[in-house]
């Protein structure tokens, strides 16, 4: 028996074990601390997205050596990644064993989701007016923007349930890379606003073939008059547009409507004939574009530096590149009058921890991020503007936007023009609603788009029946039937499964209290058979 209650007593000992071994239900709320503590040394981990652009690296670490240097206590150490999906895979995994980064590159869409681990984002109002280390504070050993600096219509794309969860970093929106030459060759004058019905006129028109079955564009075996990078962007630009329903702010999907079917209807008809395709069924506009085989090719300005026959960072063989004239449009409206575009582009939040000095060195690096040096260098890299008007309003950035067309390095044309369509069109712009399991209606609104071009290229039908089957496929794939109407999943945060030495010792607890019963009965039983035979 003492041998038993031991083992109970060790295992008593190790279960509070279990809950710091698994779960972040244990964080407390991060409480702003009065000071910053100077005397202690603090390592912090700073997750980034970045794809081939080495450029783009060597800023990041110019950052976070500049920023060592003003706090020689702040140690940060960067983890790169060529997908925001797999930053986003890999917080959730780290979510369960509190080994979030301490600051990361992300998207509000999955912040919100990052959410549903207890107190795991750090919410940032509090951060954003604090005196002494908020926005422009007075203990702040550099010169970042004040909260009003940072752009009105960015700054909201980063609230999640009522909160400010992040910062915005860089914005782009959507921009069409128009092949001028063709469109003129096939005795088209591009007008001030692209529409929809242009874009799908011209398509259609290249369609033509001589008699050896070259298209008599181009000349060539291939030509894709029109290819879309994001489907999920493309539906979700073409509701808004129409004034179809794509999803509330409390979580209500609503992308299964006329609408959208008569949208998909359209799509499908030119995927049909081969006039429209997208990335996932063809591949990257750009080298299509480059190579004379497209007209009209939709990507982010952000990936400007790819469009154009002169662009940096073409990623086709030079003997297939194609000479032409490239103009930037916003995408393709509905209404010409009232041009509408979605605003994107990576955020930076900070992930709570144990240990509120740690949070506050991260809050520190996450507001470097949004000083003019690294703004204004890191939009010169693509199409992308900075997120403050202390930066946009800056003499260095005006004179790199009077430079467009210098070089084809750092003042390209086609990068340049990208970065001043957004600029002039900040109020044309909109975000998407914000909560736990908006990725899966975005992911939902692209598929699709997706499954219908497919469809219509392998000749199947596409009708009444087929939107029905449709919807309730997508419906099914990322189970939108279990998004609550408050702004979330039904379902519970998966925090993964226990580790083996939590099992173990939980094994071990169930077992004691086995042997523990089994004795008690065991006593039980030798007390009774005593009581009957003295009785």
């Amino acid at each position: 028996m003492k041998r038993i209650f031991s083992l109970f007593l060790i295992a008593c000992l190790l279960v509070p074990a279990l809950s710091g071994c698994h779960g972040a239900r244990s964080l407390p709320e991060f409480v702003i601390p009065e000071a910053f503590d100077t005397s202690r040394t603090y390592e912090i981990t700073f997750w980034a997205k970045n794809d081939t652009n080495v450029v783009q690296t060597g800023i990041y670490e110019q950052a976070m050596a500049d920023f060592m240097d003003l706090y020689p206590n702040i140690k940060v150490t960067m983890r790169l990644y060529n997908d925001y999906g797999k930053i986003y895979n890999d917080v959730i995994t780290n979510i369960s064993t509190q080994t979030t980064p301490n600051v990361c590159i992300t998207y509000p869409d999955h912040i919100a989701t990052y959410l549903t681990g207890n107190k795991t984002v750090v919410p940032l109002d509090a951060l954003f007016v604090d005196e002494q280390y908020g926005l422009g504070g007075s203990e702040l050993l550099f010169d970042g923007p004040t909260m009003e600096e940072i752009i009105p219509q960015f700054l909201s794309e980063c609230i999640v349930n009522g909160a400010h969860y992040a910062m915005p970093y860089m914005r782009s929106t959507e921009a069409c890379y128009v092949n001028t030459d063709f469109v003129e060759a096939l005795g088209y004058t591009l007008p001030d606003v692209l529409t929809w019905d242009f874009v799908w006129e011209v398509s259609e028109a290249a369609m033509e073939k001589d008699a050896d079955g070259n298209f008599k564009l181009n000349g060539q075996k291939t030509l894709i008059p029109f290819i879309y990078k994001s489907t999920d962007n493309m539906m979700i630009q073409m509701l808004r547009q129409t004034g179809g329903g794509y999803s509330t702010a409390d979580g209500e999907v609503q992308i299964f409507n006329n609408t959208t079917k008569e949208l998909l209807y359209r799509i499908a008809s030119h995927a049909k004939t081969g006039a429209f395709s997208t990335f996932k069924i063809s591949s990257y506009p750009a080298n299509f574009l480059n190579a004379g085989q497209c007209i009209f090719a939709v990507d982010s300005t952000a990936g400007a530096t790819w469009m154009g026959c002169d662009a940096p960072l073409i990623d086709i063989d030079e003997d297939k590149l194609v000479k032409f004239e490239t103009a930037v449009y916003p995408i393709p409206q509905f209404d010409p009058q009232n041009p509408t575009m979605i605003s994107q582009g990576p955020s930076v939040c900070v992930f709570n921890k144990t240990d509120p000095q740690e949070v506050l060195a991260s809050w520190l690096f996450a507001q470097y991020l949004l000083t003019n040096d690294v703004q204004i260098a890191y939009s010169q890299t693509e199409g992308y503007v900075p997120v403050t008007s202390k930066a946009q309003g800056s003499a260095e950035y005006a004179d790199y936007l009077s430079r467009m067309g210098e070089d084809n390095e750092l003042y390209y044309d086609v990068k340049i023009k990208a970065s001043r369509l957004l600029l002039e069109n900040v109020g044309n712009t909109f975000v998407t609603p914000v909560f736990d399991g908006s990725v899966k209606v975005r992911n939902a609104a692209g598929q699709m788009i997706e499954n219908a071009a497919k469809a219509a290229r392998r000749k199947q039908t596409v009708d009444d029946a087929y939107m029905e089957n449709l919807f309730s496929e997508v419906t099914s794939l990322y189970r939108l039937d279990q998004i609550s109407q408050s702004g979330g999943t039904n379902e519970k945060q998966d925090l993964g499964s226990l580790p083996s030495a939590s099992v173990w010792l939980l094994t071990v607890l169930a077992a004691v209290w086995v042997l523990i019963g089994a004795y008690l009965l065991t006593e039980m039983r030798k007390k009774r058979k005593k009581f009957q035979k003295s009785h």
